[in-house]
């Protein structure tokens, strides 16, 4: 058994042999390949640098027959430089061929071994060269070399000459190349090439270059005095909060910016550049200066790639989306009714733009308080057909717009409609581009839904009413219209990005600018025109005297109108007045006048175009609570006389002859005879123009800053300097006045989404989400099918 098994183990000594054999062979091979292979590469290698010293060879030979000129000169004497590069020429020939040469190989190998690296020398040929140029053998070279490297130590190097080290031959190479270039100026081969036109285009460019180079790096950072200014600036609405106005802080800025005006403000200009001293472009002046600062640091954006950008909708079919949004509807007779239907008509009669009008839907009981004439709709669609004939009958043309429905609740107490849920989602997210709200404080008091910012590219406030002087009037005024005054500048900064006022009456809001972008309806015009034909025939155009119309509450004029008269009773003996309006102080209103015994004759309240009221001469409004009283531009449209206050709600009124103001009660009377004394003026082309919705329009378009918008420009995204240079001002720069009004959206949307507090701020119960007979009216998910809340 033992022999057995150890006879495998003795025959195995054999296969062991081979093996060990083919191992050592196998190893060999790979070796000598890979000997073979860096083998290669060297001469390779040794390949390509002939090729270099090829062209080098003619390179030279190039440089030496292009000093004879080809056309007729006197002849050139040929350089101590021509002689010396001819005498070079054979040097880096015979270099070539030594390292070139097949036995290098086997030299190297056998002064360094196997492991050698085959490398090139280039002291040979700075030896060789140096020789050359001091007249000394090739072995003294080296300490002519060391000698220059000690002398150029201890001197000042030129900036073309660091780029070659401390190599001296060089150097002395090119003097002599200068040298030899001035030596032969007057030849027309080089003067030719000098003013070469491309020669001197590179040299201007160069110069471009390094200059703007040298301005960018003299543009100073930002001091402290300007840092406190920026942040000053951006934080001016905040500040409205407390009651500090807006001028003071425009103040500061400018005497922040104007001590440094002179010194560091405009340093990246050139003296002529810097503007002249004008408060007016102090902000145009920091915001250039900003972008001075960071244009020189190398900073570019513009904005993209933002998370919220991706949310906002692309124009892609050519027209921008615009949907305006309004707290009342017809049939109710309201300026936040009427107004926002018109202008929906005449932005889309422009048709560069599609537009949406949303306006509230009330369930039947609440259509009952609201509509007049017990006029009520059972399907939305009812209403639309309702809305749409009313506005065809007064414009004159078919507007192509889409009119939408949002649940709203009817406030007995505010005698206001109240949104209920989130009324953003009632506008698509494929149109939500711009968006244009119709009392912009009303619709956000409440709204518990995604920022109107967030979900819109450019969101415009346009502010109707007068709400602190109606909050005045009622029990603990005062109190209640300080906080009513800070949440309206909370919930509008938050929610817009420009605000409209329609005159100074309303309060000073963040972002906002005054201008009147209302107009009258066209049926009013064509009454004037009417009238003004009818005098120039000789015919007596008014028969009456004078009037007031308007919703019969107290304070819309009617406590002013009862105060007037009953203090000049006896001044303004015979005057009679017919008041015509219905309401809820109706009662109250006509029994004071009976009970002061004043000439008042109360009817029912009308249209204004009504047949009835067009042979008045006189319309007399005393209210001071309106923003802007429609019903004054309508009078003036008809070629009426209008008697109202002197207020900064008829300031856009004062420009018409026919607008006689005035500021005391004896000044009232004498208005009040001066125009039952006289006829009114016909009105002028422009002035009817500024009357119509046309010019209202095109105001509303260029203070909201649509005009930019619809034509796809950029809003501010660049600077112009006084050169006409422009400077990118970048979008994504950190703005203080951005942070704070998202803390201030995150924190409304906090608190209104609790029901108590809801609640004790007056909120109608049950508006945060809408209820079941608007989820069957207008067809809707009920809301928590719709925003489901998940829970354990």
């Amino acid at each position: 058994m033992t022999n057995d098994t150890q006879a495998p183990a003795v025959a195995g000594v054999p296969s062991s042999s081979s093996s060990a054999f083919s191992f050592i062979s196998k190893g060999w091979r790979e070796v000598r390949d890979s000997a073979d292979a860096d083998l290669q590469l060297m001469r390779d290698r040794a390949n390509s640098f002939k090729n270099i010293t090829a062209s080098f060879d003619r390179e030279i030979e190039n440089l030496i027959n292009s000093a004879t000129p080809p056309f007729s000169v006197p002849p050139i004497r040929q350089s101590s430089e021509i002689k010396f590069m001819k005498k070079f020429h054979p040097k880096v020939s015979e270099f070539r061929r030594v390292y070139s040469a097949p036995e290098i190989r086997r030299k190297v190998m056998e002064k360094w071994g196997p492991r050698a690296n085959l490398g090139i020398d280039l002291s040979r040929i700075r030896n060789t060269i140096a020789a050359e140029v001091y007249g000394i053998e090739e072995e003294d070279v080296e300490g002519v070399i060391e000698f220059n490297k000690v002398r150029e130590g201890r001197s000042e190097r030129r900036d073309e000459d660091v780029q070659f080290g401390d190599w001296e031959p060089i150097r002395a190479l090119k003097t002599r190349l200068r040298e030899f270039e001035k030596k032969n100026s007057k030849v027309e081969i080089f003067a030719g090439f000098k003013n070469n036109e491309f020669v001197e285009k590179v040299k201007s460019s160069l110069k471009a270059i390094c200059k703007e180079a040298q301005e960018s790096k003299e543009v100073p950072p930002l001091d402290v005095p300007e840092l406190l200014a920026v942040l000053l600036r951006q934080s001016g609405p905040f500040f409205d909060q407390f009651g500090i106005r807006r001028n003071i802080c425009d103040k500061i800025v400018e005497s922040l910016c104007s001590k440094r005006k002179n010194q560091l403000v405009l340093r990246s200009l050139t003296a002529e550049e810097l503007p002249a001293a004008n408060p007016d472009k102090i902000n145009d002046e920091l915001d250039l200066r900003i972008a001075s600062v960071i244009q020189s640091t190398g900073h570019c954006s513009e904005g993209v790639g933002s998370w919220t950008d991706l949310m906002k909708p692309d124009v892609t079919d050519g027209k921008r989306h615009v949907a305006i949004v309004t707290t009342a509807s017809l049939p109710w007779m309201t300026g936040t009714a009427v107004n926002p239907l018109f202008r929906a008509a005449y932005l889309a009669k422009s048709e560069k733009q599609k537009v949406t009008l949303l306006v509230p839907w009330l369930c039947r009981s609440d259509q009952e308080l609201v509509y007049p004439n017990n006029l009520t709709f059972g399907l939305p669609e009812e209403q639309e057909n309702y809305i749409r004939n009313w506005l065809e009958e007064r414009v004159g043309f078919k507007a192509d717009f889409r009119i939408s429905f949002y649940p709203g609740k009817f406030s007995r107490g505010r005698r206001s409609i109240i949104p209920a849920g989130d009324t953003s989602q009632f506008i698509p997210s494929k149109d939500a581009d711009i968006a244009i709200l119709e009392e912009p404080e009303h619709l956000n008091w409440y709204h518990h839904g995604k920022r109107w910012t967030d979900k819109f590219n450019h969101v415009v406030g346009i502010v109707h009413t007068n709400y602190l002087e109606y909050i005045k009037r009622e029990k603990n005024g005062a109190l209640q219209a300080f906080f009513v005054k800070h949440i309206n500048n909370l919930v509008t900064r938050a929610h817009c990005h420009k605000v409209l006022r329609l005159s100074a009456a309303t309060q000073d809001m963040p972002k906002s600018v005054i201008c009147n972008v209302h107009g009258v309806n066209p049926k009013f015009l064509k009454i004037g025109e009417k009238v003004a034909e009818e005098r120039e025939l000789g015919q007596q155009a008014f028969s009456k005297g004078a009037y007031f119309l308007g919703k019969m509450v107290w304070a819309k004029g009617y406590k002013e109108l009862i105060d007037l008269l009953a203090k000049h009773k006896h001044d303004l003996d015979g005057f009679k007045l017919d008041v015509y309006g219905n309401g809820e102080d109706a009662h109250e209103v006509q029994s004071t006048a009976k009970r002061l015994d004043l000439n008042l004759n109360f009817l029912k309240g009308r249209d204004h175009a009504d047949d009835s009221l067009h042979g008045y001469k006189i319309f007399i409004n005393p209210s001071v609570s309106d923003v802007l009283c429609t019903a004054t531009a309508e009078a003036l449209a008809m070629g009426k006389f209008v008697v109202c206050a002197d207020h900064p709600s008829n300031e856009f009124f004062m420009s018409f002859p026919n607008c006689l103001t005035y500021k005391t009660p004896e000044d009232f009377v004498i208005k009040v005879k001066e125009a039952l004394a006289n006829e009114p003026q016909p009105l002028t082309p422009e002035q009817r123009y500024n009357l119509s919705w046309e010019a209202a329009t095109k105001r509303f378009i260029e203070y909201s800053e649509l005009d930019r918008l619809l034509n796809n420009e950029h809003n501010g995204a660049t600077l112009r300097k006084s050169n006409g240079k422009i400077i990118a001002r970048s979008v994504s720069m950190p703005s203080l006045s951005d942070m704070v009004d998202g803390g201030i959206a995150f924190t409304h949307y906090c608190l209104t989404g609790n029901e108590f507090l809801r609640l004790c701020t007056g909120a109608i119960p049950g508006t945060r989400d809408y209820g079941k007979q608007h989820c069957k009216d207008l067809h809707l998910l009920a809301p928590q099918v719709e925003n489901p809340i998940y829970g354990w």
